[in-house]
């Protein structure tokens, strides 16, 4: 463990114990007396236990500095934990107030009290969003500086376009009505292939073995060769999407009269036709970031 980096561990400590303090204290409210229910509350528990039970992890690891007896890039897990925990907490700080937190109360019944009770864990998981995204911030890749791939704008974008796809599953699955058409079975075969390599790529970088795969060519080039293909898949993706979801030939243009707030179809095609567009710029992104940096081994990193 001799050559573990000390600098980079005070760096890591420093920034992971105000987010456990704050997680700690947003998990505490709701499960005291803000409360929650359905899907959406559900999501955002799991969201703060999650993160609060991971951070914990790596803060414990970096003070006892195991992760340099461990066979995987350390640098490249802390970082691309901190980008997952940042998007996935700026959905909960979104979703949470938006179907838990009214204006109006009633002092009678003690509605009031979970109101403010409501607020507080909107400000904290907010406080904790704004954590997560400066770790990200300051441990980001800097010119001239050598560091793991998860660490470069191309890294961060890896993340950012896997937790992308799982709110296109997530809106999938609740009544999107997909299998009506194939060329929309097809949507979802691109949804999930990009998913499914966006996670091996982030899995392997993550273990450091991108140097060990049977490649005939250097992992980066294939990584480069990807996000070109995905890039072209959901080019095609937001195309087809919105043609067999919106067009009057196929699908409803307009919101139907009548449709529920919380389970209407055209409102789950809607956000996989939004998102589809988000990733495919996440994709080009990438593409782009993903000329100007190479691999870095673990030593190296």
């Amino acid at each position: 463990c001799s050559n573990y980096k000390v600098h980079a561990g005070k760096h890591k400590e420093r920034f992971v114990i105000r987010p456990v303090y704050k997680k700690s204290q947003a998990k505490a409210l709701v499960a005291h007396s803000a409360g929650y229910n359905h899907a959406y509350g559900i999501y955002c528990m799991f969201v703060w236990c999650f993160c609060f039970a991971m951070t914990l992890l790596v803060f414990t690891m970096d003070v006892t500095r195991l992760p340099c007896c461990m066979p995987i890039s350390w640098d490249n897990l802390t970082v691309a934990f901190a980008m997952l925990a940042t998007l996935m907490y700026v959905a909960a700080s979104v979703v949470y107030p938006v179907y838990f937190l009214r204006s109006q109360c009633s002092k009678s019944d003690g509605g009031c009290e979970v109101r403010n009770y409501r607020i507080a864990v909107t400000v904290c998981s907010s406080f904790c969003c704004f954590a997560y995204a400066a770790e990200v911030f300051l441990t980001r890749a800097k010119p001239g500086h050598v560091v793991g791939y998860m660490a470069t704008m191309s890294g961060l974008l890896k993340v950012v376009q896997a937790f992308v796809a799982c709110i296109i599953f997530g809106a999938l699955a609740n009544g999107s009505e997909y299998n009506r058409h194939i060329p929309t079975h097809y949507c979802v075969v691109v949804y999930s292939l990009c998913f499914s390599i966006t996670v091996v790529v982030i899995a392997v970088t993550v273990s450091g073995k991108a140097s060990a795969l049977p490649l005939r060519f250097p992992f980066d080039r294939f990584v480069i060769i990807y996000t070109f293909l995905a890039t072209l898949l959901y080019l095609s993706a937001a195309l087809v999407w919105p043609i067999f979801s919106f067009d009057r030939k196929y699908g409803t243009p307009g919101r139907p009269d009548g449709c529920p707030w919380e389970n209407c179809p055209w409102d789950s095609k809607l956000v996989v036709a939004v998102f589809t567009h988000v990733n495919m710029v996440l994709y080009f992104s990438d593409l782009i970031y993903s000329q100007r940096i190479r691999f870095v081994s673990h030593s190296a990193a």
